[in-house]
């Protein structure tokens, strides 16, 4: 019985996916050493949350562009080919933001323009990526596989944040960005020696407008899909405070104004929750009923939000951080299999540049909202006014759509 909660490694036995989850892997950990390097810089060169929150602002602007774009690309080129070029892209925008820390260029502007970038490459990355695994592995160890994606990747963002806490007051902040740009060109590698993802028969030979607006068309018939992508849309954009934890590492939990082990643990708490949930994904990943798990996870997001906002203590604002990211690797987890599932391949493309938009662009969003909610009302304030909105607004849009609450995953037999 034991056995099976734990996380479920069968697709790993699938050499393709496999290749692609150790670039994953590879990454997980200096992706998140840049995730905290880059508000960490924008708040010491300018002092305030308000322009943490526009950095989030910049890097929504080409996950919007590029994020639906690059699902029209993945849908009409060879996905290999795509995540090998926007990688390279990836790496060598992480190297300027290297170089520009390490030479004590202080230009806020700059980091921003290479923030903005860097997102281009990573929005049309992402979508790829995510439409590639259902050519790699079964229908039926969808949910599976990206247990396992999800929950490597949450393990980086725990070790990422706590390892640059403890990295940037004895190396320098210049060094995370270094850190993340050598795992890229790990992750490169292992993506080269992927088997070639052409797009099938029925797919577009475009990435044009017309492509993209064919997604749309394509989405607007599928209630269930819309609904997915709205929920999540409110739990990141109401729900996600991150754009407040340097503020708050500093002035509610005692840090010290260079940076301190409470900027890691706030950074670090969703992913650790994530990733012990991952470790006992066996259990929620073979739940059928995916419209109802994903309605009570997002809650459960909602008001771990309140009581962080409520608390004063880090240890117990670690905790709530943690249940959120356990309950949003749930969400997720079956958002993505549901989305996988429920599109055709020639559509998968355009279906993950959507929800691409909507992971990665609705936290940037939220960046600006709690920036600037956290400037006028206080941080406590802004988070917990988030987490309230998140519970009131998911059970109004499912009540308004019952059938996505009892929506079933049902796989199709279907051989590698």
């Amino acid at each position: 019985m034991f056995g099976k909660a734990l996380i479920d490694v069968r697709p790993l036995k699938i050499k393709g996916y496999r290749r692609l989850w150790v670039s994953t892997a590879v990454t997980a950990v200096g992706s998140q050493l840049t995730a905290v390097a880059v508000p960490k810089q924008v708040y010491d060169l300018t002092g305030s949350s308000a322009w943490v929150g526009i950095a989030g602002a910049v890097g929504l602007v080409p996950l919007l562009v590029f994020g639906l774009w690059g699902g029209a690309i993945a849908d009409a080129h060879d996905r290999r080919t795509v995540m090998i070029v926007t990688n390279i892209g990836v790496a060598v925008t992480s190297g300027l933001l290297w170089l520009q820390a390490f030479v004590s260029l202080g230009s806020v502007w700059t980091v921003l323009a290479l923030l903005g970038l860097q997102q281009a490459f990573v929005a049309v990355n992402m979508p790829t990526r995510s439409a590639a695994i259902a050519r790699l592995v079964p229908e039926e160890l969808i949910p599976q596989a990206n247990a396992l994606g999800f929950t490597t990747f949450t393990f980086g963002m725990v070790f990422g944040p706590l390892a640059a806490g403890a990295l940037i007051p004895l190396l320098g902040l210049s060094t995370l960005y270094l850190v993340d740009t050598v795992a890229l060109v790990l992750a490169l590698w292992m993506v080269t020696l992927l088997p070639k993802l052409p797009p099938g028969e029925g797919s577009s030979r475009k990435a044009g407008l017309t492509d993209i607006a064919d997604g749309f068309r394509y989405l607007r018939g599928r209630n269930i899909l819309l609904v997915s992508f709205l929920v999540d849309i409110i739990a990141m954009v109401a729900g996600m405070p991150r754009a407040l934890f340097p503020e708050m590492a500093e002035r509610t939990f005692g840090d010290p104004p260079g940076g301190g082990l409470a900027l890691g643990w706030l950074y670090a708490a969703i992913p650790i929750g994530s990733a012990l949930f991952g470790i006992f994904s066996g259990w929620f990943a073979r739940m059928p009923r995916q419209g109802a798990v994903i309605t009570i996870s997002i809650i459960v997001w909602g008001l771990a939000m309140v009581g962080f906002g409520l608390t004063t203590a880090l240890w117990l604002a670690v905790v709530f951080l943690a249940i959120g990211g356990g309950a949003d690797l749930i969400s997720a987890v079956h958002r993505s299999s549901m989305l996988q599932t429920e599109a055709t391949d020639e559509m998968r493309g355009r279906m993950q540049g959507v929800f691409t938009v909507v992971v990665a662009g609705g936290p940037r969003i939220a960046d600006v909202l709690h920036g600037w909610g956290g400037a006028a009302l206080g941080t406590a304030a802004a988070a917990t006014i988030g987490g309230v909105l998140v519970v009131v607004l998911t059970i109004a849009t499912v009540v308004a759509v019952p059938k996505f609450w009892r929506y079933r995953f049902e796989p199709r037999a279907v051989s590698v």
